[in-house]
């Protein structure tokens, strides 16, 4: 286990039935440093995650047929996009597929719920992220009620099943959740608008999002409880502290990849001979 760790993030995030309004947004579970102690760990974890990833892309190449799907779910300003470039930024960009789903195109609407998912599954060998997912259907759907109940709560058991399916056919599932208190969304809002080199990342609409947080909270509390699964589970973050949900990711993604227990692909040539060759050449 990574020092400062008193428990593994892979357990200490885990989703238990806790109430999401009940969540201390500012805490840190599992981690008994500080911030300078995380951003430290921090760097040292992101070379351990590329070392990892070049392997799992490594076996990609040469025919090997697992993945990793991580899904970023949270409210606005909850940090997806500081993990998908501190994070993710820190691994060979060749092996990661980039999804994020916004609201549906015509095209896609013309199909069921799952299909624009379907088509940005990783590839063998990938790191796959979803900023925001297939859990939009259930949160936002349900919370703006853009659709009936008998539409949208059989989703559950849908989502359910083309996970299983996915998690069969080798791709390793990541779901976290992350969640801010409306005190710090409102900070980090606030920094947008008073800031030029943040302005594009504001849109009105968020401002108009936070008088439905009690829906929302009570939404995230219905999706973690209905598909927290083992073979697709749900890591519950904590996202107040930016470097804390940084770090926890890291500690994520590195146990699933080293849970996968790949070794480097063998050589399909022979090594002496090439080293000859080229001694030659």
């Amino acid at each position: 286990m990574a020092k400062h760790w008193a428990e593994p993030a892979v357990t200490a995030l885990r989703a238990n039935g806790q109430r999401v309004a009940d969540l201390d947004t500012s805490s840190t579970p599992g981690f008994t440093g500080g911030k300078r102690e995380g951003k430290e760990l921090l760097a040292e974890r992101a070379t351990v995650l590329s070392d990892l990833q070049e392997k799992l892309f490594a076996h990609g190449r040469t025919g090997g047929t697992r993945s990793v799907l991580l899904v970023l779910q949270g409210m606005d300003t909850a940090g997806k996009g500081g993990i998908v470039r501190h994070v993710i930024g820190s691994v060979d960009p060749q092996g990661v597929d980039h999804a994020s789903f916004g609201v549906p195109t015509p095209e896609e609407l013309q199909h069921d719920f799952l299909w624009r998912i379907r088509k940005r599954l990783p590839a063998h060998g990938q790191i796959g992220v979803f900023d925001r997912s297939h859990y939009e259907d259930v949160l936002v759907v349900r919370v703006h009620e853009l659709v009936p109940q008998r539409e949208w709560e059989p989703r559950y058991d849908l989502i359910n099943e083309f996970e299983r399916e996915v998690s069969e056919n080798g791709t390793m599932i990541i779901k976290v959740a992350m969640f801010v208190s409306l005190e710090e969304q409102k900070r980090r809002l606030r920094e947008r608008l008073e800031r030029p080199d943040k302005y594009w990342k504001f849109n009105p609409s968020d401002i108009s999002e936070r008088a439905y947080w009690p829906e929302y909270q009570k939404a995230y509390e219905t999706l973690l409880d209905r598909t927290n699964t083992d073979y697709a589970p749900w890591y519950v973050l904590p996202a107040d502290n930016k470097w804390y949900s940084r770090l926890a990711v890291t500690e994520l993604l590195i146990d699933a990849l080293t849970g996968l227990n790949l070794d480097w692909p063998p050589a399909d040539f022979d090594v002496a001979e090439q080293l000859r060759r080229l001694d030659e050449s």
